[in-house]
């Protein structure tokens, strides 16, 4: 499958909106205090390994008192930077897996609940990223971020009368990219994620929008949700910290 790859992860951002973001040579430098990865951190636009180097981006992040990270790709393109790297004292972690597919393959799963979509996060949805079985700093940290994207709709299954599963959409630069997919202890395997993801697949193809993705660590057993939705990997990430 072929990705467009600057218009994925500029979606990406869109939905986890970072406090600054910058563009050089082939990257991208989101930059922020929170939690998420992808909010902090610098991404390439191109995957033919071209562009600034490890150096330069390091002293945009030190220019404005923050440590680099490095988002990279495991694409023999990257070996020469992830030896530079290597070299600095980062560390590869957290490997993570982006899946693309279309709207219409989120459709086809199966919908046993119903859905409620708004433009914002309510309270109710919110309880839930700070519920039981979730760091509850992380979950207002992510919260927080998803709630700056202008163009994402948010989505919540309700079990008597309480939100039990949450998910959301950026749907941005022709993408529907699939965040924020919790579903509380309790309530797990009753099919709620997979009437998120097919209601999420009705509203990107309402708006005209054919291209979806998403980003999981390779550990998450979601992965088999998603494949039934006919995504595919197209590429895996690892973030670079410094030990």
């Amino acid at each position: 499958m072929t990705v467009d790859v600057r218009s994925l992860e500029l979606s990406t951002l869109a939905a986890v909106p970072p406090e600054e973001l910058l563009e050089r040579d082939g990257w991208l430098l989101a930059i922020d205090g929170g939690t998420v990865g992808r909010a902090h951190s610098a991404v390439p636009t191109r995957h033919d390994g071209a562009g600034i180097g490890a150096a330069e981006i390091e002293r945009e992040y030190a220019s404005r008192g923050r440590r680099a990270v490095f988002r990279v790709p495991m694409l023999p393109a990257f070996d020469a930077l992830r030896s530079d790297l290597a070299s600095l004292g980062y560390r590869a972690e957290q490997p993570t897996l982006t899946m693309a597919g279309t709207p219409a393959g989120l459709q086809s799963l199966p919908s046993p609940a119903e859905v409620e979509l708004g433009s914002s996060p309510g309270e109710d949805w919110a309880q839930v990223f700070l519920g039981e079985g979730f760091d509850p700093v992380d979950g207002a940290s992510r919260l927080g971020i998803l709630k700056r994207g202008r163009q994402s709709v948010f989505a919540a299954v309700r079990d008597q009368g309480r939100v039990v599963a949450v998910g959301s959409a950026g749907l941005a630069h022709g993408w529907c990219g699939i965040h924020g997919m919790r579903t509380l202890p309790a309530w797990r395997g009753r099919g709620f994620a997979a009437a998120i993801l097919s209601r999420l697949g009705d509203e990107a193809q309402a708006r005209g929008i054919d291209r979806a993705f998403l980003q999981v660590e390779m550990r998450n057993t979601a992965q088999r949700l998603y494949g039934r939705a006919g995504f595919q990997p197209v590429w895996v990430y690892e973030y670079w910290r410094r030990a």
